[in-house]
């Protein structure tokens, strides 16, 4: 059962007796172009850390204040506090956050064998979990015939094992049983989510199989950070003439940059590209990570400061298959980015820089086939139509 989405005046909240949490149904979050920000969101100057003060979009209101009830009424693994947070010395400007409780509680990751698994209904997937873990449907307005369509049932989910505060997952149409590879369709979702929001530090991120997914049921993260990144000001080099693809410089996990600077033709040309580049890697058994981020042009010379557009960066890896829970922490999306979630206090107080990159580039792909990949994906942008 849904609700009907032309009012203005939508709660995102849940009655207050759970028995009516599933007779409610799921609100419609209903959003235009209108609402997609693409220029004029910075950093605070004085103090990234304050960014909590700056004014929150309609997105931002209606997600905040939905998974704070549901982290009040204790539907998560643990109850999230502000995390112990420290930007490690060194050149790169990693963020290291203990969350001891995560390590501990985050459901048991599937046992994963391959980057093309198919989807197992026995396996828990989002079709298993309970009303109230539910926020609200994303719902794209029309707008004239040259609006595209994108999945139906783009709900947001909370995540019970939060990494940070807002964390929550885009699940498309649960019901399809859609195995964890990338789609057009979740993708438009998740960059238009980044831009409907006025939170410079709300990213979104997807894990492939092989690539520390845990659950093998199509979903992309989404989650605030109070913290700029090294990947939104690294400088790139182009790797092809018409600069749809380039490669991210200067970060232990050189990455491949795709860029548009906001709503329009161009975002639908970017996933277009993005969805071809990871199609490529996934038919080819490549386990990898994806990050979106408001960030800076491409470019020799970049700063964090400039969130003029929409960055996003993608990684080919090593396939990590079977259960590993090993190191400080394990390298996926945001680690990639230089987000580390720490698992222990020891480690937390004892990690470097030296010991965050080797454990990250230990995950990386061997030069050489590094260098297939890159030359492959080059070839793929150049068969795009002019």
């Amino acid at each position: 059962m849904a609700v009907p989405h032309h009012s203005q005046e939508t709660s995102y909240l849940l009655p207050p007796d759970p028995e009516d949490w599933e007779k409610q149904g799921i609100p419609d979050f209903v959003y235009g172009q209108e609402d997609l920000v693409g220029k004029e969101i910075q950093w605070p100057r004085d103090s990234p850390s304050a960014v909590d003060t700056v004014p929150l979009s309609r997105f931002d209101s209606a997600l905040r204040s939905a998974w704070r009830q549901r982290l009040e009424l204790g539907l998560f693994r643990y109850r999230l506090e502000d995390l112990q947070t420290q930007i490690l010395p060194g050149s790169v400007g990693f963020v290291a956050q203990l969350n001891i409780e995560r390590g501990i509680q985050r459901r048991r990751p599937q046992n994963i064998r391959s980057v093309r698994q198919e989807f197992d209904p026995e396996q828990f997937n989002f079709n298993k979990i309970r009303p109230g873990e539910v926020l609200f449907r994303m719902q794209r307005e029309p707008k004239g015939p040259a609006t595209p369509k994108q999945e139906d049932d783009v709900l947001v989910v909370i995540n019970v094992s939060p990494l940070e505060w807002g964390h929550v997952l885009l699940v498309p149409a649960p019901a399809s049983g859609l195995p964890q590879r990338l789609m057009p369709g979740v993708l438009r979702v998740g960059l238009e989510a980044v831009l409907l929001s006025l939170h410079p530090g709300f990213r979104v991120g997807f894990n492939s199989l092989g690539g520390l997914a845990s659950v093998n049921h199509l979903h992309l993260h989404c989650y605030y950070l109070a913290h700029p990144l090294p990947v939104e000001g690294a400088p790139s080099t182009p790797l092809d003439p018409k600069g749809c693809i380039h490669l991210l410089q200067t970060l232990p996990a050189p990455g491949f940059l795709f860029y548009t600077s906001g709503p329009g033709p161009a975002l639908e040309a970017l996933i277009s590209r993005v969805c071809r580049a990871t199609d490529y890697l996934s038919d080819h058994e490549i386990a990898h990570n994806l990050f979106v981020t408001r960030g800076a042009p491409p470019g020799p010379t970049s700063s964090t400061s400039d969130l003029s557009g929409i960055r996003v960066i993608l990684w080919a890896r090593k396939s990590s298959f079977g259960i590993k829970e090993s190191g400080a922490f394990n390298v996926a999306l945001c680690e990639l980015a230089g987000h580390l979630p720490v698992k222990t206090s020891q480690d937390f107080s004892s990690l470097t820089e030296a010991a965050a990159v080797a454990l990250i580039q230990d995950c990386l792909l061997p030069e050489t086939q590094a260098g297939e990949v890159r030359a492959a994906l080059v070839a793929l942008m150049a068969q795009e139509e002019p």
